[in-house]
């Protein structure tokens, strides 16, 4: 049984080494890598010039400022700058907003009702700006 151990190990070691060897790259010294072709950035994700400076607040009036909402949430959530509470209250706010403009696409006559969840919205986030507390920095 010990034999067989030790030449499981020694298999194992034989393997390492070739793993290794067969990742080097041959013609070049060891510990330098060819330079990796320049590819161009992924599709999906892009630079927003702004310099870090927050947007002024935006009336409600497209799903993307809605979910702008919600971004700016989660943001001062994971900031500790307002409760989970708050952060939830405002999550299901903008779930029942979302879900009516979908509604109001397919019956326009809902369009009263989305106003009057856009404005409450409006509310809670001018009043969530207003409350949430400063950003501590440092340990």
């Amino acid at each position: 049984m010990l034999s067989t151990l030790g030449a499981s190990r020694r298999q194992e070691a034989s393997v390492s080494t070739r793993q290794h060897d067969d990742n080097s790259t041959s013609g070049q010294p060891s510990g330098r890598r060819a330079p990796s072709p320049v590819r161009p950035p992924a599709g999906g994700l892009r630079v927003i010039k702004g310099g870090g400076q927050r947007r002024q607040d935006e009336p409600l009036t497209s799903r993307d400022a809605v979910a702008r909402v919600l971004m700016e949430a989660g943001v001062d959530l994971l900031l500790r700058r307002i409760s989970p509470a708050r952060a939830a209250e405002i999550e299901h706010k903008v779930d029942r907003v979302l879900d009516l403009f979908d509604r109001v696409d397919a019956a326009p006559l809902l369009m009263p009702v989305l106003q009057r969840h856009l404005d409450d919205l409006e509310a809670l986030m001018r009043e969530t700006r207003q409350v949430r507390s400063p950003v501590r920095r440092g340990g």
